[in-house]
């Protein structure tokens, strides 16, 4: 059977992937970052998109080659929350203070992962870059911009 991007990510996070502290770089955080991309020089920079993307290459799947958070809304099927399933649907949501812009502005600040589960009050996200590291966090409802299930390519 196929592992998903769900299977992927978690070894990550059984590996305790996070970042160092002060100069050093985690080398599985810069492949992640510079997959794509050709222009980060260390590991202080977002980089949940790149764990996405990582993720997502490694499992089959089509991914965004972005390290912007809401490039992933360009990506993959749209699909309600209610029908999000654990293994290759992915959640993108607000982040910033105040009043932040809707799902047509891909530029603007977010943040991606990979569902894990949902209540009616808060989405939890397997994903990088949560409190520098690869775990599961709790995210309120209110943030949520999209959710996509990624495809196979």
């Amino acid at each position: 059977m196929p592992r998903t991007a769900y299977d992927v990510a978690a070894d990550y996070m059984r590996l305790g992937v996070r970042e160092r502290a002060g100069l050093e770089d985690h080398p599985a955080i810069m492949h992640m970052l510079t997959l794509d991309q050709s222009w980060p020089e260390h590991d202080e920079v977002p980089w949940c998109a790149g764990f996405i993307n990582l993720v997502a290459f490694n499992a089959g799947l089509e991914r965004s080659k972005s390290l912007l958070a809401r490039s992933f809304l360009a990506v993959g099927l749209p699909i309600d929350l209610d029908h999000a399933r654990v293994g290759n649907d992915i959640v993108i949501l607000k982040r910033g203070a105040g009043d932040q812009p809707g799902p047509s502005n891909l530029t603007a600040s977010g943040h991606v992962g990979l569902f894990a589960a949902a209540t009616p009050s808060a989405v939890f996200l397997l994903g990088g870059n949560q409190n520098d590291a690869v775990n599961i966090r709790e995210y309120p409802i209110g943030r949520l911009l999209g959710v996509r299930r990624l495809r196979s390519i």
